[in-house]
């Protein structure tokens, strides 16, 4: 059977991208300019912004949904404001179409509707990410996220709390090894659930303006009349245009019949 020409085409930009991989594995010595932006993974950096910076950070999120429409989700806006070394405030907004659940970023905490009907939704997010060690040997930098998410328009409204965990360390000329845990608390179409959201990224300099990544990130319900299990494996690259300007893409597949087959983010990150 012939090949569908969107599944022939990620399947060459996969291809692509994984040898931009290898390369960085092969040859990953260089110093990158980072703005340790949230958005370049699922995985959430491990830093803070620090004192008297901000980042901006929006994209377009496009997945490829197993049944009914895809959805759109944009400009998946999220802005950091660094207090101090340690402390940091949140504020973000979304809109997002043809929700199922998917979820692909780190602000997307619906399950969507259970009859794959279109769902127009938007939201807010306010928070704060608090640093809680620098790495030191072996302890690692870490940090600890505390949200809310209050749908403004949509299905349900109930206010979603939202917790995550990020470690990780740094080593080989500027690679990073980061993990996190994340869990929220959200509204159903039928009752409250508790999403699940563990992920593991490799993140690799292949020149000062550009970094390559390999993550695994799956999302896992309980609680539903019936939960999924969502994991997928995403590659990825960021530019860095100059030292307050970076573009991103990311894609990803799903490894389970439940998790969407495809998905895209591309992103911008400024800082100010």
């Amino acid at each position: 059977m012939r090949a569908h020409p969107f599944h022939r085409a990620t399947g060459r930009f996969h291809s692509a991208l994984g040898g931009l991989l290898v390369g960085a594995l092969a040859a990953g010595v260089a110093t990158a300019l980072e703005l340790n932006a949230d958005r370049d993974a699922f995985t959430p950096s491990a830093h803070c912004v620090g004192t008297g910076r901000g980042l901006i950070e929006a994209s377009h999120v496009y997945i490829d949904n197993l049944n009914g429409l895809p959805t759109n989700n944009f400009p998946e806006l999220l802005i950091r404001q660094g207090t101090n070394e340690w402390l940091e405030w949140r504020f973000g907004v979304n809109y997002g179409i043809g929700s199922q659940g998917n979820v692909v970023t780190s602000v997307e905490v619906g399950e969507g509707t259970l009859d794959d009907n279109t769902l127009y939704e938007s939201s807010i997010l306010y928070g704060f990410k608090l640093a809680t060690s620098h790495q030191d040997g072996w302890v690692p930098d870490s940090c600890f996220i505390m949200e809310g998410a209050t749908p403004t328009y949509g299905d349900v409204f109930g206010t979603v709390p939202v917790a995550t965990l990020v470690a990780g360390w740094e080593f080989w000329d500027d690679w990073r090894l980061d993990g996190a845990i994340r869990y929220a608390y959200s509204e159903g179409a039928v009752n409250w659930f508790s999403r699940w959201t563990p992920s593991v990224v490799l993140r690799a300099p292949v020149t000062e303006r550009w970094e390559v990544h390999a993550e695994w990130f799956g999302s896992y319900t309980q609680g539903l009349v019936e939960d999924t299990q969502r994991p997928i494996f995403s590659p990825g690259t960021h530019y860095s245009i100059s030292r307050n300007v970076e573009i991103g893409l990311r894609v990803g597949w799903g490894l389970t019949d439940e998790a969407a087959p495809f998905f895209s983010d591309a992103g911008i990150v400024i800082q100010y």
